[in-house]
């Protein structure tokens, strides 16, 4: 039934046909995480990071209803510019698919349309998780379920710094999803290298990485795994004045009464306005080197 439904792009179809590694690369960063162009101009540099280190990417997007596994350039510039992309997670496939509207596929999306296709390593910048203040209205993102259940390894700076780190890592325990923190003692939150909050198991080798995720899946243990990828310490912000314009930005949002899928990327324009672009900056660098690590570990996990 899928592949009535999915395009998948030459470089990407021949590289699964041969077993040469590939990286998934998710849309909702071009369409809703950044601002043209600097939004498609990261999307080509990430693609060619992964080139660089010997991998082949493959973007995923919706078009018209079709999903598309590896964008062309005007595929590119489409979900950069038009304003009626949806952001399309689990729930969101059969609405966009009958009626044809084109999407950014979210964590839990590109997870899902990966694992269909056979790609087990996916490069993003922060998951979502448990939202601060998840007693008052109960939420929790899309991406945490499909951690649990799809296998697919997501490389990211950790969980996004606008959310409840503490009860995401909570969430994953409870779901059986590994966490692996890559050459720190401490979880990352995205903007920062640091949360206070100490990793379960730190991973200062991407080849025990690899024989890690490739055992689990080996061996029938199911769902995804998260490698929290801590942002450059050149490029990291002070934790204290980071959670002041976090604080600050949801303040903003809670007033204006903005819920469900419009807050993350409210909070994330809000706090580029408030940060004077360096949050934007720090965005493209900590999801570039993510994009590297994954790149590696795609590659380590062929050669095992």
């Amino acid at each position: 039934m899928w592949e009535n439904i999915i395009d998948i792009k030459e470089e990407v179809k021949e590289a699964l046909e041969k077993g040469i590694p590939i990286v998934s690369l998710e849309s909702t960063i071009i369409s809703h995480g950044m601002p043209y162009p600097e939004n498609v101009e990261t999307a080509k540099v990430l693609e060619d990071i992964i080139r660089e280190n010997g991998a082949v990417p493959a973007t995923i997007g919706i078009i018209k209803g079709r999903i598309k596994v590896g964008l062309e350039e005007d595929e590119l510039e489409f979900l950069a510019k038009d304003k009626n992309i949806v952001k399309v997670s689990r729930r969101d496939f059969p609405e966009v698919i009958a009626l044809k509207k084109s999407g950014a596929t979210t964590v839990a999306a590109t997870m899902i349309i990966s694992d269909i296709v056979g790609i087990k390593v996916f490069a993003t910048g922060g998951i979502g998780g448990v939202h601060r203040g998840y007693s008052e209205i109960l939420d929790i993102s899309q991406d945490l379920e499909e951690l649990s259940r799809t296998n697919v390894a997501v490389i990211c700076a950790g969980v996004k710094s606008i959310l409840d780190i503490r009860s995401t890592l909570e969430y994953l325990e409870t779901k059986s999803v590994p966490v692996y923190v890559l050459g720190s003692d401490e979880f990352p939150a995205f903007y920062t290298r640091n949360s206070g909050i100490v990793a379960d198991t730190r991973i200062d080798n991407i080849e025990e990485l690899a024989l890690i995720v490739k055992t689990k899946w080996d061996y029938g243990f199911n769902g995804g795994v998260v490698v929290a990828n801590p942002i450059p310490e050149e490029f990291s912000f002070n934790s204290e004045e980071i959670d002041e314009v976090i604080n600050k930005a949801l303040k903003e949002a809670k007033e204006k009464q903005i819920e469900g899928k419009k807050v993350t990327p409210y909070l994330l324009s809000k706090i580029k306005e408030i940060t004077k672009g360096e949050s934007l900056k720090a965005n493209i660098e900590l999801v570039k080197h993510n994009t590297k690590v994954a790149a590696e570990l795609a590659v380590k996990m062929t050669n095992i």
